[in-house]
């Protein structure tokens, strides 16, 4: 193996964190801002892209790194090594409400295609890159551009899917059909493209956007129930704005319920 073999558990229900256990010199990458807890022993250690390869010089740390702006991400990501005897343990969180998924990438022939904000971390020698689509349909309106995230090599990875994840095995030539954002991730051999919703009515008034994503099999894939973009829409909704007030959530009263409630504070 290139990769890191690393021991794991998951904890929790709605807010989950892993927690990884690491035996002497070896190592996790991971995205910035996801760090939990680390037991005594770990040493952190701030890296140009993913460290996955070796002696590639400075031109090679440079391009890799830069791979990573292309989506959206930092320049740099976060090494944690166990640098005493005995195993030392570190974990990281979920962003927000969701499950984090773990990745043998052993079974997915070395490589699983993720959207940009979905990894969590990896073993130490797992490949964090760019996945450019070649189809312009789906770079124009995937909602994730001309570019995903890819998983390659032969360690654990983690990604995080926001609400409850459900995981679809499709046969040769099966097909589902996606809201573009519900996507965590899939494997390889997915076929994946961009689908017109098509009909005036869906178009204008089924606010359901106007394409789909079209998944062909053979292949996994891993949908979420709740988008972090959806997420957001939704607590910017509901926002109250110029410093007011909010809505009245649930009353179709809105200020008037709050003075039938006793809350009469403008």
């Amino acid at each position: 193996m290139t990769a890191h073999e690393i021991d794991y558990k998951i904890h929790g229900e709605e807010m989950q964190f892993v927690e990884i256990a690491l035996d002497l010199n070896e190592g996790v990458v991971a995205e910035a801002g996801s760090f939990m807890m680390m037991d005594d022993g770990i040493k952190m250690e701030t890296i140009f892209g993913d460290g996955s390869e070796k002696d590639q010089g400075f031109l090679g740390k440079i391009f890799g790194a830069g791979k990573r702006l292309l989506t959206g991400e930092s320049l740099f990501m976060t090494a944690f090594y166990n640098i005493l005897s005995g195993k030392r343990k570190v974990s990281f969180a979920s962003p927000y409400p969701g499950q984090i998924i773990p990745i043998d990438l052993t079974q997915y022939n070395g490589k699983f295609i993720c959207q940009k904000d979905a990894f969590l971390c990896a073993a130490k020698g797992v490949s964090i890159g760019i996945e450019f689509s070649k189809r312009l349909g789906r770079g124009l309106f995937g909602g994730e551009g001309f570019i995903m995230q890819k998983l390659e090599g032969d360690g654990m990875a983690f990604v995080h899917a926001g609400g409850t994840m459900a995981k679809k095995e499709l046969k040769s030539g099966e097909t589902m059909r996606v809201d573009t954002g519900c996507i965590v991730g899939f494997t390889k051999d997915i076929d994946y493209d961009i689908e017109f919703v098509g009909g005036i009515k869906n178009t204008i008034f089924g606010g359901e956007g106007l394409f789909f994503a079209k998944l062909q099999g053979p292949g996994t894939v891993y949908i979420q129930s709740l988008p972090f973009s959806r997420l957001a829409a939704r607590v910017l909704a509901t926002a109250p704005r110029g410093g007011g007030k909010d809505k009245g959530e649930g009353s179709i009263l809105g200020g008037l319920g709050d003075l039938l409630d006793g809350d009469n504070r403008f």
